[in-house]
This record gives structure tokens, C-alpha cells and sequence, in this order.
């Protein structure tokens, strides 16, 4: 990689840190995981820093799962005070979005960076068409009673977060409401899911690129330990903010803003694959 000067890097380092500030408030706020504002951010500054394309999404997606560890134990100590986090599901979940958190690393290192890129435009694409809808998709009036068919959600849920290089929520969510689940519930007990997910996802994420070159300086594998500094702190400070603003503020109009977002991103994606 170039070498970049003081004054040349500052614009980018600002830009770390406003996004893990925004991704702890998301985190917090709407449950969807810091991750998905992350990875788009970091995939196009390592773009602009000229970071080797087939390696781009890769340290994207595996740096964001680790800012996603400190990020999630914040998010959930938030709302474990104010009782939102379902601790009979996540006994379930947790296991569950662990082992398929492991199969989305295997499968990670061995696929190209469109694949990566591929799974987060489509996937960010349908999580905002459900978030610009007023009370999103609804499946049945409860989650099945079965453990196995309960579990089988979180796994899914864990094996495309970590493809996708977030921490459960963006996903476990729009699912947890499309069965009926209380918001807030669903918001906490998301939070807390982030650390199955982000633990062994970023481990899985540094062992395959352990040996890669195309990587940037200072990198476990395909974890950028700058970018992680840089991120994290902001994030677990602004994370409990939005855990109290998620009881506070229109949730409604929330959505539909954070819809516009991830639709632009997922747009901005597709053209990427394109060109």
C-alpha cells in the first residue's frame, strides 16, 4: 500500500471515528448491528486507499466483526438493565448463530470479495425493504415451539451475518417481529446475539487471511487492527445512548430513514459488482 502523510490520513481517521459512532448508536437504537454501517465504509476507504480489490471486502467484513465484540457487550450490559433481552430464546439462539457464525467463516475464506459483496448488497437490499414498511413482514403470531426449528433461525442468521460482517441484529430483528416478538425484546435480545457472532466470526475472519499479502498494514489476517482502534471506542461509548433513545424516539420514522440508507448502500453495491 502507498505510504499517506498526517494531513492526508486525518480525513480518514475522522471518518473511523464518526462511523463507530454511528454504528454504536444504530447498534443501540434499532438493533440492527453496528456492521452494517461499518463494512460499506470500510470497503470504500480501502478502496480509495488503493487496498488490493479481491482483499477489500474480506478485511471489511472482518475488521467490522471485530468491532463488533466490545460494540455488542455495551449494547447488551444497555439493555439487560432495562430487562429487553430474552434470556430462554437466547439460550437457544446463541449456540445456534455460534456454530453457523464458524460454517460463515469457513465459507468466507474461500469465496472471492464480489461474493462477500454480492450476499451484503442483496441481503441489505431486503432487510430495507422490510424496515420501509410500517410494522415489517409478518409470519406467524409466534417463533416455533420446537428448539431444532427455533435454533435452525439462529443458525442461518449467524452463517449470513458473519458473511456479511454484522453482529446478528440487521437480521435476527426483521425476523424476531415477522413472528410477532415484542420490539424491545427483539432489539436486546439482538444486542446481546452480536457477541456469538463477532467472536468467532473476526477469529475466522484472521485465520484465513493469516497468510494473505494483499492485506493492510497492521492486520491480523483480514482484521485491521486500525481500524478496529479507531472504531470500537466510539462505538461501545455510543451504544447505551441509543439503547435510551430506542424507548424514546419514532421508531417508525427511524426506519424508514435507516431504510434509505441501507437501499442507497445496497444500490451503490450492485454497481460496484457491475462495473
Amino acid at each position: 500500500m502507498p505510504e499517506f502523510d498526517l494531513l492526508d490520513l486525518l480525513p480518514k481517521v475522522l471518518a473511523l471515528l464518526f462511523t463507530g459512532a454511528v454504528a454504536g448508536l444504530l447498534a443501540g437504537l434499532l438493533g440492527v448491528g453496528g456492521g452494517i454501517v461499518i463494512v460499506p465504509v470500510l470497503f470504500y476507504l480501502f478502496g480509495v486507499l488503493e487496498l488490493a480489490p479481491q482483499s477489500a471486502m474480506h478485511v471489511a467484513v472482518g475488521t467490522s466483526l471485530a468491532t463488533i465484540i466490545p460494540t455488542s457487550i455495551a449494547s447488551m450490559r444497555a439493555h439487560w438493565k432495562r430487562g429487553s433481552v430474552d434470556t430462554d430464546l437466547l439460550k437457544v439462539w446463541a449456540v445456534a448463530a455460534f456454530l453457523g457464525a464458524m460454517l460463515g467463516a469457513v465459507i468466507s475464506g474461500f469465496v472471492k470479495g464480489q461474493v462477500l459483496t454480492a450476499v451484503f448488497a442483496v441481503v441489505a437490499a431486503l432487510v430495507a425493504i422490510n424496515m420501509a414498511t410500517p410494522n415489517g413482514l409478518r409470519v406467524a403470531d409466534a417463533l416455533p415451539t420446537s428448539r431444532f426449528r427455533s435454533g435452525l433461525l439462529g443458525f442461518v442468521i449467524g452463517t449470513f451475518s458473519v458473511m456479511m460482517g454484522i453482529g446478528g441484529g440487521t437480521l435476527s430483528v426483521p425476523v424476531l417481529s415477522a413472528f410477532n416478538f415484542p420490539i424491545h425484546r427483539a432489539v436486546g435480545t439482538a444486542s446481546a446475539l452480536g457477541l456469538a457472532i463477532g467472536l468467532p466470526g473476526a477469529v475466522g475472519f484472521a485465520i484465513a487471511g493469516w497468510s494473505v499479502a494483499d492485506v493492510p498494514p497492521l492486520s491480523l489476517g483480514y482484521v485491521n487492527l486500525v481500524g478496529f482502534v479507531l472504531i470500537f471506542p466510539m462505538s461501545v461509548l455510543m451504544a447505551p445512548v441509543g439503547a435510551r433513545l430506542a424507548h424514546a424516539l419514532n421508531r417508525v420514522w427511524l426506519r424508514r430513514a435507516f431504510a434509505l440508507f441501507l437501499g442507497v448502500t445496497s444500490v451503490r453495491m450492485f454497481f460496484k459488482l457491475l462495473s
